[in-house]
């Protein structure tokens, strides 16, 4: 149900920014962040999703968030993320086009406020193994150390099934 709520509020936004609930005070928001190194990929572990959305518009910075519970193939991930993502139809759904959307196009865009990232239930199938996780992960690692070098908080966390 919750996912379907941010699912939908993520869809019906333009841009890479959704409007956060307002069900967590601000300075507790803002103080998660805070204590979170601005550049790492991380398991989301004890941190709630609409914490980490309430965060990132206290913050400034966009919240992507992209539910694959429902995909198996490294195919299907990919393109779960370019939808949430709202990537262009050009998307090539690999893992090279999720890195240039991550980084070089992103940049050219303009100045960037920063980046919490949130990709629940990577799938643990046959056809997305743990192998193609770890790969898709190190997109995320190689984007999070690409907006280091450019001084832009890009946090990254994510869970399994």
């Amino acid at each position: 149900m919750r996912t379907e709520t941010l699912n939908s509020s993520l869809n019906s936004s333009s841009t890479f920014s959704a409007t956060a609930p307002t069900s967590v005070p601000t300075a507790l928001t803002t103080c998660m962040l805070a204590n979170v190194p601005p550049n790492l990929v991380q398991s989301i572990r004890a941190f709630r999703v609409v914490d980490l959305q309430n965060a990132a518009a206290d913050s400034g910075h966009h919240f992507l968030y992209a539910h694959l519970g429902a995909a198996t193939t490294k195919t299907e991930v990919l393109a779960a993320i370019g939808r949430a993502f709202h990537f262009s139809r050009a998307f090539g759904k690999n893992f090279d086009a999720l890195r240039d959307c991550l980084t070089d196009l992103t940049f050219k865009a303009g100045a960037q406020p920063g980046f919490v990232v949130v990709l629940e239930q990577l799938p643990n199938a046959a056809q997305f193994d743990r192998e193609a996780r770890e790969t898709l992960l190190d997109v995320f690692r190689d984007a999070a150390d690409f907006w280091a070098e450019k001084g832009i908080a890009f946090r990254v966390f994510y869970s399994c099934q």
